[in-house]
């Protein structure tokens, strides 16, 4: 009895589910005139500027053009001293005399400390009577050398006698100088570590002296740029300190590449007669490599393929992807070598949705001042195009 009831309800659902879908359902889909709604139909299926219409996708647009580039490379260097020295004494014994001004300027040759020498000054008077002495009787053997009164031999110790007197002399004044020091070229002392009347060992650290008026930076780029690096090219670097750029002069290289990092160092002389600047300081430092003309498209209209670069061109109002070959690349724009030609349109937005040969309809033409540039890893700043752009960090290539 259960068995033909549960029957009789599946056959009376699945006719309630057939006279529902054949009557009412296809009932509701009619307008009011009887004809099917268009509403479910998607609209006139001419979705303008949509996916999922029918009609051309909009687009945004970009004439390709020609512009001055600079490749540059983004390294961080530091800045050294000119000349630097850190002053210690050579002997042992107690300053007597202290001439460091802390911070201050000092001229090449300046006494700044004198340590005790009465002693060697006393040795020294002693020596300079015993080499008097030994000089007038190297005079009077020489006479009696003349007359035959004494021997070659006998003449010989007494020359020997006075030159040996002299040499002692010479260690004594030697042994005076190292009592004194004085600075080795013209800079700024730094702060000293020692007082007067204090006891120091050659392992005693006075100061440090440095020479700043000029600076050298320091820094290191890939090996591969350095057939472009020569003496007298232009870096620029900025400093935390400051928030202007300022400029140095490359002077020298490194005539080999560190074989661990596969750098090259390279040195630059920086102006710093205004005293802006410190040795020490941490810098970023930009230099150019190239200076060359060259077609520029936004970073956006580049799609990365597997094994190549496409943009889409607008031609016909069709879709035409190209490949392309990249090069030097911004924040905001990306150099294109070879696949188009100055004045092609290509599109920079919508690219998802475009197909080859596909309708494309450019709503809008964008420039180079109304593009958004692109945060890039290690990126300084975004482009600044004019006439003439400022020159854009290096960035890896495309």
């Amino acid at each position: 009895m259960k068995r033909w009831t549960a029957i009789s309800l599946v056959v009376v659902i699945v006719g309630g589910l057939f006279v529902y879908n054949k009557y009412f359902k296809k009932g509701s889909e009619k307008g009011p005139d009887g004809k099917a709604a268009e509403g479910g139909k998607g609209g006139d299926g001419k979705g303008k500027g949509g996916p999922g219409g029918g009609g051309p996708t909009s687009v945004n647009g970009f004439i390709v053009i020609q512009q001055a580039l600079k490749e540059e490379v983004v390294a961080t260097g530091s800045l050294l001293a000119n000349e630097q020295v850190d002053i210690f004494p050579e002997v042992s014994g107690r300053i007597t005399q202290l001439n460091i001004r802390e911070g201050q300027p000092v001229a090449a040759g300046t006494l700044l400390i004198k340590l005790y020498d009465a002693d060697l000054k006393a040795q020294l008077q002693r020596l300079i009577v015993q080499e008097e002495n030994a000089r007038r009787i190297e005079e009077r053997n020489k006479q009696l050398l003349a007359r035959g009164g004494i021997s070659q031999q006998e003449y010989d110790i007494v020359v020997t006698n006075l030159k040996s007197a002299s040499a002692d002399i010479e260690v004594v004044k030697a042994n005076l100088r190292r009592t004194e020091i004085r600075a080795p070229f013209s800079g700024v002392i730094g702060l000293r570590n020692v007082s007067l009347g204090a006891y120091v060992t050659p392992n005693t650290l006075i100061a440090r002296l440095q020479q700043t008026s000029s600076l050298k930076l320091d820094f290191s780029i890939p090996e591969k740029y350095g057939s472009s690096i020569k003496q007298g090219s232009e870096v620029r670097f900025m400093v935390d300190a400051f928030a202007k750029p300022f400029t140095g002069q490359v002077y020298a290289l490194e005539p080999a590449v560190d074989e661990a990092t596969r750098n090259l160092r390279i040195r630059a002389r920086v102006n710093n007669t205004q005293s802006q600047l410190r040795p020490g300081s941490f810098a970023k430092v930009t230099l150019t490599i190239q200076n060359e003309r060259g077609m520029i498209v936004p970073t956006q209209a580049v799609i990365p393929q597997t094994r190549s670069k496409q943009v889409v061109l607008v031609k016909n109002g069709k879709a035409v992807f190209k490949d392309v070959t990249t090069g030097i690349r911004s924040a905001s724009t990306i150099q294109i070598l070879s696949g188009i030609q100055v004045g092609d349109t290509v599109a920079t937005t919508g690219l998802l949705f475009l197909k080859p040969d596909g309708d494309v309809k450019v709503s809008r033409m964008v420039t180079l001042q109304s593009i958004k540039p692109i945060e890039q890893p290690g990126s300084a700043r975004p482009a600044q195009p004019d006439s003439t752009p400022a020159a854009e960090p290096r960035q890896a290539k495309l």
